[in-house]
């Protein structure tokens, strides 16, 4: 049974890669209080990823982190489409020129045809801003959300 309706198992990536991408989403989520989440599908529904990936953050509750700090990854790989949706607490923080920043680093790896590479350092840059500004409490953090990869169609 899926947890969400649109979930669909698709090989974007090979086992091995979808294990590199869990293993530095795990690390830069021990580091922080922060949320990392992934949503990858083929094709985007919206003109703008951005717009799309505003729907799935809400749609997979991701606004419900305590310290509002979660970011969502998302991919659209048949349309070449990535954006990056932050809540409140992390966006004050680091701001748009930021998010920007990292689609940018992002989109450079897919052109060289290295998307997972492209992932990997994305999820650790985020990571580290996570850390510098919500850093792990070993007291009082838990983890609010899943650590996978969620595909869509």
């Amino acid at each position: 049974m899926r947890l969400f309706p649109w979930q669909k198992q698709t090989e974007f990536f090979s086992h091995t890669e979808q294990e590199q991408i869990l293993a530095a989403l795990r690390a830069a989520e021990q580091r922080t209080s922060g949320e990392l989440r992934i949503f990858v599908e083929s094709r985007c529904r919206y003109v703008d990823a951005i717009d799309r990936a505003a729907e799935l953050f809400f749609q997979l509750q991701m606004d419900a982190t305590s310290q509002r700090n979660g970011v969502l990854l998302y991919l659209a790989l048949a349309d070449h489409q990535v954006a990056i949706y932050g809540d409140a607490g992390i966006h004050e923080k680091v701001g748009q020129q930021y998010w920007e920043a990292e689609v940018g680093k992002m989109l450079r790896h897919f052109r060289e045809q290295h998307p997972v590479d492209g992932i990997i350092e994305c999820l650790g840059d985020i990571g580290d801003a996570l850390h510098q500004f919500f850093p792990y409490d070993q007291s009082t953090d838990k983890n609010e959300l899943p650590d996978d990869i969620i595909f869509g169609r």
